[in-house]
């Protein structure tokens, strides 16, 4: 089929009554949690989860979509108004926004991410639109030892970038792979690391496991950290939310830098829209003519990274679609959806199911445009649900949690799953282990497995299999790169203190 062919077969898709209707549900509803601090989108994602498996697998992931970046938007409010941040990727509008709050600027703040917020996005759908199936030609000569290679590459990247100690970061991962592995063999059948449990004969259910780590330890993580009386409402009406000539003039490069950077960052594995929003900050910064004025209300500070963390909400389905490969935690939760609906990602799903993905792609379109229009005019009921009490916010959370881990498989045992990777979560949080390594860990380990095996099978046990071919050895030599320029700190010498004689 031609580009035109693929775009037209996509708006059909999308702009069915039944698909649009869960654009519209997982936009409002992606908006709905990312308000509320503390929840985020790895959490949001986590809790509407069990939502999807009754729907068909194209409505499963444009809700699960709408979910993913209605959650970007949604996090602006409380970055905005209450410096705390809804997501991490939000948490660099924090430094630019809050201070617009404090000088009555609060409303014009959230009109203007809403807009960089879609330029960003839209500049991302494009590129997801030109480059994807690109990509999947080449990668159809892909074998497992290439597949292999660049799971590891995307593990090792997220180990370095998530934040804190790459050590901590790598046993996380090995954390993940551990958890993967619980259950029956995927060659003999045979079951392994379950300690006897019957319930543990399928594997640890990945909805149990996502919404403990980030939804619980989440919400407890929030509670007491949120005061929503000290939003001034009269700041946030329409006629407020007017910009002066001045911030538009200042925001247009900023939307297009940032636009690209998010765009760049988006298709990296391990990376995603949190490393992208810093480092279109840290550009912004660098480049402007007065950088006093970051930290203060500089409207380029909260334009460039909403650009940025929303171009890279829709390029990062390009390595997750096209090769089956999830770059970011979020991904990996969308990879789980496939394959719980028995849709093998990769290369050849536009040839295969090109409905879904371009139904898909176009729905972004759909989404993006929805959430502008749901932003700007309920604004007013987003400060509302954010002076409602946490302390009557997050019982109800905890249960909607509970409600949704159990639906899935009606099991009790997976509720306990839930709360005992809750427990880990806020654990991992207090010592400082990052969550999103070992989730990623936990989807991609077993696949890791079966295309190592598999790979093992095919070249007689000869581990030259991973270095003879040469995408794989490339591939293989940027994860040793990326590994040592991570490990570099802890080999660097700390200054000697030489002290003096009187």
């Amino acid at each position: 089929m031609s580009f035109s062919e693929n775009i037209l077969l996509g708006l059909e898709t999308a702009f069915s009554l039944y698909n649009l209707f869960y654009c519209f549900l997982g936009v409002f509803l992606g908006t709905l949690l990312g308000v509320i601090p503390g929840i985020g989108v790895l959490a949001a994602i986590s809790m509407l989860f069990p939502m999807t498996f009754h729907l068909e697998p194209t409505a499963a992931l444009i809700m699960l979509a709408g979910i993913w970046y209605g959650t970007s938007y949604g996090g602006n409010t409380a970055s905005i108004l209450l410096n705390v941040p809804g997501s991490p990727s939000n948490a660099v509008t924090c430094l630019d926004g809050y201070p617009m709050t404090l000088q009555g600027r609060g409303g014009i703040a959230l009109l203007m991410t809403t807009v960089a917020s879609f330029c960003g996005g839209s500049v991302g759908i494009i590129l997801l639109m030109s480059f994807a199936s690109t990509i999947s030609s080449y990668a159809l000569n892909f074998s497992s030892a290439e597949y292999f290679s660049l799971m590891l590459l995307g593990l090792v990247a997220a180990s370095n970038i998530s934040g804190g100690s790459v050590i901590k970061g790598l046993i996380m991962v090995a954390f993940g792979i551990l958890f993967g592995t619980v259950g029956s063999d995927i060659y003999t059948g045979t079951r392994r690391f379950d300690f006897g449990i019957l319930d543990l004969a399928d594997g640890i259910n990945l909805v149990a496991l996502a919404m403990g780590l980030f939804g619980v330890a989440e919400v407890i993580s929030s509670i007491g950290k949120v005061d929503g009386s000290r939003v001034d409402r009269s700041t946030l009406k329409l006629s407020a939310m007017k910009p002066t000539r001045d911030d538009v003039k200042r925001s247009w490069m900023p939307m297009v830098r940032g636009s690209s950077i998010g765009s760049f960052f988006g298709t990296l594995p391990g990376t995603g829209p949190s490393i992208a929003a810093f480092m279109a900050y840290a550009v912004e910064r660098r480049v402007a003519k007065q950088p006093e004025r970051f930290g203060k209300g500089a409207i380029e500070g909260i334009m460039a990274p909403e650009s940025a963390n929303n171009a890279a909400d829709q390029t990062s389905f390009i390595p997750t679609l096209a090769l089956g490969i999830p770059g970011s935690a979020t991904m990996a939760l969308m990879l789980g959806a496939l394959m719980i609906h028995g849709i093998a990602p990769g290369p050849q799903l536009m040839t295969e199911q090109p409905s879904l993905f371009w139904g898909l792609v176009m729905s972004f379109w759909i989404g993006n445009v929805l959430l502008v229009i749901l932003n700007v005019p309920l604004i007013g009921l987003w400060v509302r649900l954010l002076m409602v009490p946490y302390k009557l916010l997050f019982p109800a959370v905890l249960m909607f949690i509970c409600i949704g881990t159990f639906s899935v498989n009606n099991s009790y045992f997976d509720v306990l799953l839930v709360v005992i990777f809750g427990a880990i979560g806020y654990g991992m949080r207090v010592l400082g282990f990052p969550a999103a390594p070992m989730l990623l860990g936990f989807v991609l380990g077993p696949m890791m497995e079966e295309h190592f095996r598999r790979a093992m099978l095919l070249s007689r046990g000869d581990f030259s299999t991973f270095i003879d071919r040469p995408i794989s050895a490339t591939v293989l030599g940027l994860t040793v790169l990326v590994l040592l320029l991570g490990l570099r700190p802890l080999f660097k010498r700390k200054p000697s203190v030489q002290t003096g004689t009187a």
